[in-house]
């Protein structure tokens, strides 16, 4: 019997296994923003646990890491949608932002980092000194 086969098909479903789908995608989701003096960046990840996350920098590189755990073998499972295991995704940040003073929070499943401006980095007013030929007389 002669099976037919089409390579794109099989492109495709490779491509969604690495990089993911809308629906079901391979890296955590991320926003982020300026809002002010600072910068926001939001992280889904609905359903991990917020021991299982974990946020390292290291000079100008933010790491977050977060992991669900494997399905229960003792389940009987009718389906298996989310996807499982280590997750981790890393931002490249500009010089101009204080990584000493970077917040971060995990409300309903939203990963939220707020990271400053750089006081050397913020717009500043330069006073002029200026002299007007004038001799002072002291009395």
């Amino acid at each position: 019997m002669l099976m037919r086969t089409d390579p794109f098909r099989d492109l495709d479903r490779l491509t969604q296994q690495v990089f993911g789908t809308a629906a079901r995608p391979a890296v955590m989701p991320m926003d982020a923003w300026r809002d002010g003096d600072e910068f926001v960046v939001e992280f889904d990840l609905p359903g991990m646990k917020p021991d299982s996350l974990d946020l390292d920098i290291e000079r100008n590189v933010i790491t977050v890491r977060a992991e669900r755990p494997d399905l229960d073998t003792t389940r009987d499972m009718l389906a298996a949608e989310r996807p499982r295991g280590v997750f981790s995704r890393q931002l490249f940040l500009g010089e101009n932002l204080d990584t000493d003073r970077i917040e971060a929070e995990y409300t309903d499943g939203v990963l939220r980092l707020r990271i400053p401006v750089a006081e050397k980095a913020k717009p500043r007013k330069i006073d002029i000194a200026h002299h007007n030929g004038r001799k002072s007389i002291d009395a």
